[in-house]
């Protein structure tokens, strides 16, 4: 075991990561925020310019541009969650996610149906309208483009408050990325996809890959994402790469929530591989000792990333 089973020092690794957190977050995250707004900015005024400044919130608008309506739903006061716009206008759940994850259309939906459901979201846009944003619907007057300009940026930090937790936690997670690939390089790895259709065994020594998709089932359709996946260069005996979950934290509550994830995990692949398989997880910020003893219970072991040379002891 690395860390698992050195309770002994989990509070003085707990404090370090925190600090290691704090420090990265005041350097990084109000810039990441900020560069996410200036392209949000962007698509909400090309969200005007197809509603003609949000006085023209049609169906065809929707059919032709499905990804505005999350800029839409935060146009309104209040601006209103998807389950909420789902339940005004008796919506469809997958409509909905496949209009704003994917930015298109089911494309097996009847068209009069479709027709309806976007009416009827429209409907409900429309008359909840945020009127001290946009005074020119309701007085017809040419808009001031001061008026745009203010408008856009307040619809822009509504929807930035909706994903500011992802937008850092997406830039911690791919600066720890960045961060085992700099030591592998640094320890003369090559980075190099291994293909899901091949055995997980025959891997290439010394070779690592990035957010590889692993089979865990009796065929190849059932498999899981896993961050990185490392063949050290003499491989062990089993043949069997080194997994690791690139895990960051900006609060104490967050990962005790989700704990059981990275269980659920482990407890899949050793159902397929056996007890050799490794799964480590590679910490950053707010994991408790609740959250680790809990691991540590499960069979999890992990690698803080204020002491990343402890992939040494993994066997990297």
């Amino acid at each position: 075991m690395i860390n698992a089973d050195k309770s002994y020092r989990w509070d003085n690794d707990v404090q370090a990561s925190v600090n290691l957190y704090n420090e990265w977050f005041v350097d990084v995250a109000p810039r990441a925020y900020l560069e996410t707004r200036q392209v949000t900015v962007q698509e909400v005024e090309q969200a005007f310019l197809w509603t003609a400044d949000m006085t023209a919130i049609t169906p065809e608008v929707l059919e032709a541009h499905p990804k505005v309506l999350a800029t839409l739903r935060m146009s309104t006061a209040p601006p209103i969650a998807r389950d909420r716009l789902i339940g005004l206008s008796s919506g469809s759940k997958s409509l909905l996610k496949t209009m704003e994850k994917e930015g298109k259309l089911p494309p097996r939906m009847k068209q009069n149906v479709l027709y309806a459901h976007l009416s009827r979201m429209c409907a409900v846009l429309t008359d909840l309208l945020d009127l001290d944003l946009f005074p020119w619907y309701r007085t017809g007057e040419p808009v001031d483009p001061r008026q745009r300009e203010v408008a856009a940026t307040v619809v822009a930090d509504r929807l930035c408050g909706t994903v500011a937790d992802p937008i850092v936690r997406n830039a911690q997670e791919q600066r720890q990325l960045a961060l085992i690939e700099e030591w592998l390089l640094a320890r003369g790895y090559i980075k190099k996809a291994h293909p899901a259709s091949l055995p997980l065994d025959s891997m290439q020594p010394g070779t690592f890959s990035f957010r590889q998709n692993v089979v865990v089932g009796d065929d190849l359709r059932v498999n899981i994402p896993v961050d990185a996946v490392i063949q050290p260069h003499t491989p062990q005996i089993h043949g069997l790469p080194i997994l690791i979950e690139a895990k960051s934290a900006g609060d104490f509550t967050n990962p005790n929530k989700r704990r059981k994830e990275e269980a659920t995990k482990i407890h899949q692949l050793r159902a397929k591989y056996g007890n050799n398989i490794s799964l480590l997880l590679f910490l950053c910020g707010y994991f408790n000792t609740s959250y680790l003893d809990y691991s540590a219970a499960e069979g999890l072991d992990w690698v803080w990333e204020h002491r990343i040379d402890d992939l040494e002891a993994a066997g990297v």
